[in-house]
């Protein structure tokens, strides 16, 4: 993955990360992560249960940049790669950038009726997904079931969109 300083400009570095384990990101650099937050016409938003290797947590879809890549190919290449979705580049909206001790966050914003038995997942990711209303989100959340740093995200999400 590519290095980036604390005003996310590339610095040129690299780090390597292997599957399932975390990068070592050295001390004032980060690496950037991008996660997708899709909501139906229904104001219902799609979220993935992940697989027992990834703790068997409620997540919406993501993962990190990898070297070379922006963000927006990022997520496009993780929602085909775990769900088996293409989406097109004008259907994908930045929503935020966050900024934790050693990544930022890129957040998008979908909103895109899906059809769940189309769906083709990635069965060392994700075991299934469905559409959830923000009141069961919300109870997964405070269960502990949801994945925590997709949590910051979730509630600015849906202070916007519902």
């Amino acid at each position: 993955m590519d290095l980036y300083d604390e005003n996310k400009k590339l610095t040129g570095e690299k780090v390597f990360r292997e599957k399932g384990k975390k990068a070592l990101v050295p001390n004032g650099k980060y690496t950037v992560v991008v996660l997708a937050f899709i909501q139906n016409s229904l104001g219902s938003f799609l979220l993935q249960k992940t697989s027992v290797r990834k703790k068997g947590v409620w997540a919406v879809s993501g993962g990190h940049v990898k070297s070379g890549q922006n963000s927006l190919e990022a997520i496009k290449e993780e929602l085909r790669e775990e769900l088996g979705l293409n989406l097109k580049n004008n259907e994908i909206e930045l929503f935020k950038t966050y900024k934790y001790d050693t990544a930022f966050s890129d957040v998008f914003y979908i909103h895109k009726d899906i059809d769940l038995n189309k769906l083709v997942f990635e069965p060392d990711e994700v075991e299934y997904a469905t559409f959830l209303s923000k009141d069961k989100i919300l109870e997964l959340i405070s269960d502990g079931t949801f994945r925590k740093n997709n949590i910051e995200a979730c509630l600015d999400i849906f202070e916007k969109y519902t």
